[in-house]
């Protein structure tokens, strides 16, 4: 076995059925046929074994040397097959099967992870999933069964079809951790997909049938909205000790959390939040990982003309790739309210095969948990994907529900990744995209907002605080991430609400116009910084050109503002005199773009306005000095006579939210960055290739005595698109 110390070494001092010699034996280089006795010691006996970090990485650096020829590792995934569906057909009944799927399932992670996290092949080579032809076998089991298939088959089955009990806690609980072991190959990939791109365990499951597929999302979501909890201590089974002390793979973890191994931690998430629900948090993780899995594959034209190595062959075989259809992703986006029966909301007939769930449930579970980043995600996934959630979302009547959440957590935006903060922007967007949403926002009247610290908010509107909101989000990109896409999601929203605005309140004014002045600093800062380096010939062309981009940018900024000014001034002014009053009040943050060519027609109708009023309050005798209050009362007064004579129609500002044609290259490496901050395993650093990760080696100087880092947890921007 070379450098390896060889584990089995314990097997001549010890008992043959210790727990001590049957790993030591399952890693060590003796093979044991399928049939033999020894598979039920190991899945049987009562895991009290203690190890430190050291043997247990010696055991599974002694396994992956053995397992090319013994093939343990596909036997006891074939035995935990076996165990699975004699639970299933005790519809998960207290027995033995149950204890020895549990064993089968820790011991399978366990090794199996330290595979993956090592493998050197593109296609997993190294986990050996196939028996040798000379494999004596039993009659039930035929040699040519593709185990990574069977396996999935079992435990997805048991998942969809076994009730979460008292008695099955446990199995549910390692079957979802050994699902995210098994599909972590993705780790070692990178972002953007290729018909060559091999994840056994996760590919398999892609071609489960569309019954057993809506099932295991069925389970996996009412896991999420019920979220069953119950205490390991009482569980009965013999893999913990009656004293209470971990067993051998419990204790091994625990051991060695940093360095390799399984199981999860079940009491304290790693990011700090405190209690969690270890199925609950599992269930929704494992969503997250099928529903947003794409398959790229070949098309049989590209695989007949590879002739030459050209650059037009090349691109005919791009063109020819496509990807497969996700039935997770189908199943969610099909999902139906479980209260309107057999029926949608246009009253078309459904079949069998649809994902009935509870939406009353699902959207009071996603509002108290929206603080975590997985419920973002799940929440933009039903939002963007699932029309029939979507309207159940918009004819709610109690829409702070979701909205108090989402605004509390931007408003927290210094404490929140950049990719949270998106994600909430984009359900935002796409909320607005619907009139009756941004009506019904502002007949909702909060009295009180208390996390908001600058400015005490009474009796404020919901769509006065999301207006608020969303301008201190821009102004936070600003001095933080100045990021394009976060300012055009944002001004998208507010222009999508502008003619539908209702009574905004003074501060929500304010900051609107406001928002128009901050960008215009920005917008001056900019063309003072292109025009002092005119001058400079040698940075003059590449200089100037970044320069105009980015003034170009800034430019279409302010011009949305104006419209959405335009569009509150144009549809609502009557209902809006704290609008009019804060223009008034600012009137001349417009005064230098006032002959500008590409805001002149705009600024001619807020100017329209500003006439309006003024020669009114000119008009107008008052006792002693003008007050706000008088003012105020004023415009009141004025707004019943405004007829908008004399303002220009601009075209509505409408905006929606397309999804990318490769959304996989953002989300595939989000979501595992989810997993990898919430399940409580860690993954070898150095083996993954799908996002960018801290690496402990010597920090790396960038020329500037300043060592290079990555942020894990943020990654490039989703382009959104958007258009008018």
């Amino acid at each position: 076995m070379g450098g390896v110390p060889s584990t089995p070494r314990f097997a001549d001092s010890r008992p043959q059925d210790t727990a001590e010699y049957l790993i030591a034996t399952f890693v060590g280089e003796k093979s044991f046929p399928l049939a033999s006795d020894f598979w039920q010691k190991l899945l049987e006996l009562p895991l009290s074994l203690h190890w430190p970090s050291h043997r247990v990485h010696q055991a599974c650096e002694a396994f992956a040397q053995n397992n090319c020829y013994t093939r343990h590792l596909a036997k006891i995934l074939i035995h935990l097959t076996w165990c699975l569906q004699e639970c299933i057909s005790s519809s998960g009944t207290p027995s033995v099967a149950i204890m020895k799927a549990i064993n089968a399932v820790y011991i399978s992670s366990v090794f199996l992870k330290y595979l993956i996290e090592n493998a050197e092949s593109e296609n997993f080579e190294e986990l050996h999933l196939s028996l040798d032809e000379s494999e004596p076998l039993p009659k039930e089991f035929v040699l040519d069964q593709n185990i990574e298939n069977l396996v999935m088959h079992s435990v997805l089955s048991f998942i969809a079809l076994v009730d979460v009990s008292p008695h099955t806690y446990n199995l549910h609980q390692e079957l979802l951790n050994f699902m995210l072991v098994a599909m972590s190959t993705q780790l070692l990939s990178v972002p953007s997909l290729g018909p060559k791109d091999v994840h056994p365990f996760i590919d398999a499951a892609m071609t489960e049938e569309s019954s057993l597929v809506c099932s295991v999302v069925r389970r996996l979501l009412l896991n999420y909205i019920t979220r069953p909890r119950i205490s390991v201590n009482s569980s009965s089974y013999s893999i913990f000790s009656e004293e209470n002390q971990p067993g051998v793979l419990q204790r091994v973890g625990s051991a060695a959390a940093t360095i390799v191994l399984l199981p999860f931690n079940y009491l304290v998430s790693s990011n700090g939040e405190g209690s969690r629900n270890p199925l609950t948090d599992c269930s929704l993780l494992v969503l997250l990982v099928l529903i947003h899995y794409h398959k790229c594959v070949e098309n049989d034209e590209s695989i007949t003309d590879r002739s030459d190595d050209s650059a037009t062959s090349n691109s005919l075989a791009k063109s020819s790739m496509h990807f497969t259809v996700n039935p997770y992703c189908n199943a969610l986006e099909n999902a139906r309210d479980i209260e309107f029966g057999h029926m949608d909301l246009e009253g078309n007939a459904h079949s069998g095969l649809v994902v009935r769930l509870p939406f009353a449930s699902l959207f009071d579970t996603l509002g108290m948990y929206l603080a975590d980043e997985t419920a973002v995600l799940l929440l933009y996934s039903l939002v963007q994907g699932n029309s029939g959630f979507l309207e159940y979302v918009l004819v709610r009547t109690d829409l702070d529900t979701l909205l108090m959440p989402i605004l509390e957590t931007l408003y927290n935006a210094s404490k929140k990744t950049p990719n949270q903060i998106y994600m909430l922007l984009i359900i935002l967007l796409i909320l607005s995209q619907d009139s009756s949403f941004n009506a019904s926002i502002h007949k909702m009247i909060l009295p009180s907002v208390p996390w908001y610290k600058e400015h005490l908010l009474h009796q404020t509107s919901l769509g006065s605080l999301l207006v608020i909101i969303l301008i201190r989000t821009v102004k936070y990109n600003l001095s933080k991430l100045r990021d394009v896409y976060l300012h055009t999601t944002c001004l998208a929203t507010l222009a999508n609400m502008a003619p539908h605005v209702h009574r905004l309140s003074a501060y929500a004014s304010q900051r609107l116009v406001s928002l128009f002045y901050m960008l215009s600093r920005k917008y001056n800062k900019i063309a003072d910084r292109r025009d002092d380096k005119k001058g400079n010939l040698t940075e003059q062309d590449s200089f100037a050109e970044d320069m105009s981009a980015e003034l170009h940018i800034y430019t279409d900024f302010l011009r949305i503002v104006l419209e959405i000014l335009n569009a509150i001034l144009t549809y609502a002014l009557p209902r809006n005199p704290e609008v009019v009053y804060a223009i008034l009040h600012r009137e001349e943050v417009f005064q230098p773009f006032k002959s500008h060519p590409r805001f002149n027609e705009l600024l001619e109708n807020i100017y329209t306005v500003l006439d309006f009023f003024n020669s009114r309050l000119d008009a107008q005798r008052v006792d002693g000095e003008w007050s706000v209050e008088k003012v105020l009362q004023s415009i009141i007064i004025n707004c019943r006579s405004w007829r908008g004579d004399g303002l220009k129609m601009f075209t509505r500002l409408y905006f929606s939210y397309e999804q990318e044609s490769h959304p996989e290259e953002f989300f595939i490496p989000y979501v595992w960055q989810l997993v990898l901050s919430r399940c409580g395993f860690s993954f070898n650093p150095s083996a993954i290739n799908l996002f960018p990760v801290d690496l402990p080696v010597k920090e790396e100087s960038n020329g500037d005595g300043e060592p290079n880092k990555h942020q894990n947890g943020e990654l490039n921007e989703q382009r959104v698109n958007i258009d008018p």
